[in-house]
This record gives structure tokens, sequence and C-alpha cells, in this order.
């Protein structure tokens, strides 16, 4: 059985490979500030890892997930959008809460569970930031991402799901007026710095490049 801390490097390591870009392999500085930790603990981690052969990696060299831990790692992310969609539907969480609580869930190692959890969800296949949920079979349908930062000007495109699940961020999205399904046309955007004006229900805003490519739309 895995540590709560290996779970989140696999976790991590899915999120910023299969899912979130189109490239297999990530250095360990990314993975690092990705986990919020130092490069050198996350160094240590990863020999671990590679000791219980869920990822290829050679010191300063690129990391990858096996099969198996790319198996797993599929697991904790099931479990962890599952919870987000109980909470947010069933204890009326919001959508900034559920990320914190759900982390903790995550853990729970009971396949029976999770197996009464999908089903009484009614077999979901996305949570309530958009995002895809595996199906047991350890299947998800990854969709490519275009941010909004990529919509040209007077273009409309709809909110589909963000990369970032954190409450400060998710609040801002609140703030603006946006959320899942939203509308959003894009008025101008400075070539300088990526600052972006967008309309969202008859609302203007002004955001910035970072929120730009934290958006997914369709």
């Amino acid at each position: 059985m895995l540590s709560q801390t290996e779970e989140n490097y696999l976790k991590a390591l899915f999120h910023l490979t299969t899912e979130r870009a189109s490239k297999s392999e990530v250095g360990t500085n990314e993975l690092a500030a990705a986990l919020n930790v130092k490069p050198a603990t996350a160094n240590d981690m990863l020999k671990k890892l590679k000791q219980k052969k869920l990822i290829n990696y050679e010191k300063y060299g690129k990391i990858s997930l096996t099969v198996a831990g790319r198996k797993q790692a599929i697991e904790v992310v099931r479990k962890h959008r599952l919870w987000e969609t109980f909470l947010y539907e069933k204890f009326e969480f919001t959508w900034d809460e559920v990320h914190e609580v759900a982390e903790q869930l995550e853990h729970i190692h009971s396949s029976k569970l999770i197996e009464k959890l999908d089903k009484f969800l009614n077999y979901p296949e996305k949570d309530p930031h958009g995002d895809a949920i595996p199906n047991a079979k350890g299947e998800i349908k990854i969709q490519p991402g275009k941010t909004l930062l990529q919509v040209a000007i007077g273009k409309t495109c709809k909110l589909v799901a963000v990369r970032d699940n954190s409450a400060s961020f998710l609040q801002y999205v609140v703030s603006v007026g946006l959320g899942l399904s939203c509308k959003i046309r894009v008025i101008s955007r400075q070539e300088f710095d990526g600052t972006t004006e967008i309309e969202v229900n008859g609302k203007k805003s002004i955001v910035s490049q970072k929120f730009a490519e934290n958006i997914y739309v369709a």
C-alpha cells in the first residue's frame, strides 16, 4: 500500500503529463514546484517510487509514469473526483470548498466504498470543475485543452473546466461571474502582457494572462 505522499506524487505526475500537457515527461523542478516542495525533497521521493517501479527516472533526467504508476495515479484521481462530486451534489459544498476535503478523502483504500459511491452518484463522467472522472476500468476521456488565452478577439466560447482547483482561484472565477458552461466573449487582449477583457452575462471584466491560462474553454 502506498503512502499519502507517494500517491500525491503520482497524481501530480499524471496532471503534469497525461492530463495537462501533450508531453509524457517532466523535470524534477517542475514536479517540485507543482507539489510546493524543494527539488531535493522531490528527488528523495522519486528514488522510492522508482524502486517500486512506478516511475521511470534517472538523476537530473526526465520523469515519466510506468504502466503501474499510471494505474495507481488514475485510481487516486478517480477517488478524488468522485468525492468532489459527492460533496458538491449531496452535501452542497461550493466548488471552491470540495477540493481540500477531497484531498483527504482520496486516500481511503476501500475499493468497495468507491464502487458504491460511483453507483450512488449514477456513474458521473465529470466533477464539479469539469474534469473527467476515470471509470472503474481506469479509462478516462481526456479532452484536448484549449485555454481562454487561445481564443481569438471577438469570439465567444464556453467554460468547460479549470486548471487551477485552489479555493482562491475558484472564488476569483465566481467573482467574475463565471461557472461551468458560462459563455465568455473576448473583447480585447493586450499584446504586451496578455491581459484580456472579457464579457460574461453583460458584465465586463479585465483578467490577467495567468487567469486566462487556467480557464479551459470550448
